[in-house]
């Protein structure tokens, strides 16, 4: 669980930006007591208490604590659940610690197990999990406290003192509403160059808070409509220009999908909704095109990062043997065609638009060169892979330079050079 923020006898996490706040649960005295014991000041003078959530129950592998209280403010209303599982039968792993000496304002960490937040409908309907928080406090109602002077029953005073309690039951809020976090909310695909910008077609990251309520999930042949993609996976949605976007996959805190196709330059927003709400719109600029080519934070060695290239057996990456452990590679040699693949090189001919398996023979409209340490080489092939979506390959071949691991590779698109620092190794 991360680090999570308690003001006042309250509970919530960090934000990472502004959000809409449409659907908050507001929920009131729980049916469960929440405890704090505390320890005293640590070195810096900040209480610290001991959390014990709820009600727990052991089943003889997992500990689970759970408080609940009934809501409204999302559909009809129902009950929120708050769920904390940690391994074993001891103490919860929960502690408080004031972030000043005797401050109210506690943060509260689970040092191991997770937090689930379950909205369960009135009337019958499915259960909604959110696994991550953006805005959640609660407020004890008429707590007991022991250890401490007549009058005086605090959060930031219980933590100060060792041994002294606040318990009882609580109430408060729950925006369940999804987060696009700042500043790279979303970026181009983070292997081929992690771009700022976006271009219709392309693949895109979105990471932020409660994006999703399952814990993770790809699409399955199932999800397609013969070679459409889906535009919902797990309950999660995503527009780009107010577009529906094809989603790959999604978890709390990341969403991957392709930007439609008829989406126009400019800024533009993105918006993920699940069952929770919609997010507030992440502004991104979107580019005609925005190239890329497949050059993954693991081809990164000491020399600088190496593109990704494969011989045409499909298992042999070009690379200095032995480079990466496990990972079967060979130099390439003058003559030896390669394979590179990218995303976000713009439209091909003819057309095969966003979110369609592509399924015919096609070419690059734009014109697509390569160097290796500036001498340029033969492009045999430049277009969308057959079977996939978004996916560009090009089939180069290597021109006769002078051997090295360590070769500069750049390409071209229309003219314009790509943005990315690249490396091959090519023996002679």
């Amino acid at each position: 669980m991360r680090l999570i923020v308690i003001p006042a006898v309250l509970f919530c996490m960090s934000l990472l930006s502004p959000r809409a706040s449409a659907s908050v649960a507001t929920y009131t005295d729980s049916s469960q007591s929440i405890t704090l014991t505390g320890f005293g000041p640590n070195g810096q003078g900040e209480g610290q208490s001991n959390v014990v959530w709820g009600s727990c129950v052991f089943d003889d592998a997992n500990t689970q604590c759970t408080v609940s209280a009934p809501y409204t403010g999302v559909g009809d209303g129902g009950t929120i659940t708050l769920l904390i599982t940690y391994p074993g039968n001891g103490p919860a792993p929960l502690t408080a610690t004031s972030i000043s000496p005797g401050n109210d304002l506690v943060n509260l960490s689970l040092t191991q197990g997770s937090f689930v937040a379950t909205l369960t409908p009135d009337g019958g309907g499915a259960p909604v999990n959110f696994y991550q928080i953006t805005n959640f406090n609660f407020f004890y109602s008429n707590p007991t406290c022991t250890g401490l002077q007549p009058g005086v029953c605090a959060v930031g005073q219980v933590g100060l003192t060792p041994n002294a309690t606040i318990t009882g039951p609580v109430h408060g809020i729950f925006d369940t509403t999804p987060v696009i976090g700042l500043p790279q909310g979303v970026i181009s695909a983070s292997a081929y160059g992690a771009f700022a910008a976006l271009a219709p077609g392309t693949w895109m990251e979105i990471y932020g808070v409660n994006l999703a309520t399952v814990l993770s999930q790809n699409w399955a042949s199932g999800d397609f409509n013969g070679n459409l993609a889906p535009t919902t996976v797990g309950g999660t949605t995503v527009t780009v220009g107010g577009q529906p976007a094809f989603i790959d996959y999604v978890s709390p805190g990341q969403v991957n999908a392709q930007v439609p196709s008829n989406i126009g330059s400019g800024s533009q927003p993105v918006v993920v909704t699940t069952a929770g709400g919609g997010s507030l719109a992440f502004m991104i600029t979107v580019n005609i095109v925005e190239p890329g080519l497949l050059a993954p934070p693991s081809f990164r060695l000491k020399e600088g990062q190496y593109v990704t290239a494969l011989f045409p057996n499909g298992i042999t990456f070009v690379l200095p043997p032995g480079a990466i452990p496990g990972v079967q590679s060979e130099r390439a040699a003058p003559g030896d065609t390669i394979v590179f693949y990218g995303v976000g090189f713009g439209t091909v001919t003819p057309d095969s638009p966003a979110g369609q398996i592509v399924t015919q023979q096609n070419k690059l409209a734009t014109d697509f060169q390569v160097s290796f340490a500036g001498v340029p080489a033969k492009v045999t092939f430049s277009g969308l892979t057959g079977g996939f979506l978004g996916l560009y390959q090009f089939d180069v071949v290597v021109p006769d330079i002078a051997a090295s691991d360590s070769v500069p590779f750049t390409f071209s698109l229309g003219g314009n050079a790509g943005t990315q620092t690249l490396l091959i190794a090519i023996e002679n």
